[in-house]
């Protein structure tokens, strides 16, 4: 059940934090609820019907008053796939920030249910990848130039694979079939056997046993990229980092 305005949220979430112990007033100097425990320590909510860029920011602002602040939204449970439910990334971002997250989930006959998805100051959950960054750096490093536009959708990218793949045909077209030994030996490319095998791209066919030639497709891959298959044979090949 959808509220109408994010005012309906603020009843809910004040019996929540009374249960708790805190003694709880709306609207203080901007703030839409501020709680305070009995030992003092001060919490600020501030509530939106949805997770939005405002929110984020007018929490971020709050945390120049205090150092506790908790974003609070509701959960719609008709609104799945919706970019302001995918509550775990939220709360991820959340953390990252110092941020707390709650939502606030309506019902038509019974009490509304509040879900503290992470206090505020919360360590965050997910940490760094390396492997992931070693992926990256890999393929940062073995691409010999920058023939892509960031930014765009919808086109082929040319990645360090295509840009072996590429080399292959190449060698195929300016020399003919050829077993992969002397493909690798032309092109620097020391995994030429396997992707020659492997015909990610179909490019490439077995003519006999050990020799490969290139089909149709592969010239017109050849004239598809034919200028970054020109700015690649300006450049040194890399034969260790290939």
């Amino acid at each position: 059940m959808a509220v109408k305005q994010e005012a309906d949220l603020y009843a809910p979430i004040k019996a929540y934090y009374e249960s708790q112990g805190y003694e709880v007033k709306g609207e203080v100097n901007g703030c839409d609820l501020v709680a305070r425990a009995a030992d003092g320590e001060l919490l600020i909510v501030e509530m939106k019907k949805t997770f939005t860029l405002p929110l984020l920011l007018q929490g971020v602002e709050r945390q120049r008053i205090n150092e506790r602040v908790m974003l609070a939204v509701e959960r719609n449970r008709q609104k799945r796939g919706a970019h302001n439910q995918r509550f775990g990334d939220l709360s991820e971002l959340c953390r990252r920030l110092g941020l707390g997250l709650m939502t606030v989930t309506f019902f038509k006959t019974k009490r509304p249910q509040l879900d503290i998805l992470c206090e505020p100051n919360e360590q965050p959950l997910r940490r760094g990848r390396p492997a992931r960054q070693a992926r990256m750096v890999r393929e940062f490093n073995e691409r010999s130039g920058d023939y892509n536009v960031g930014g765009t959708t919808g086109r082929k990218l040319v990645t360090a694979y295509r840009e072996r793949a590429l080399r292959c045909a190449q060698a195929l077209r300016q020399h003919g079939q050829l077993p992969p030994r002397r493909i690798a030996e032309l092109t620097g490319c020391r995994q030429a056997g396997t992707m020659l095998r492997a015909n990610y791209y179909g490019w490439f066919e077995r003519v006999e046993r050990g020799v490969y030639g290139l089909r149709q497709a592969g010239l017109d891959a050849l004239a598809e990229y034919a200028a970054v298959v020109a700015a690649m044979e300006t450049k040194p090949q890399e034969h260790e980092r290939i």
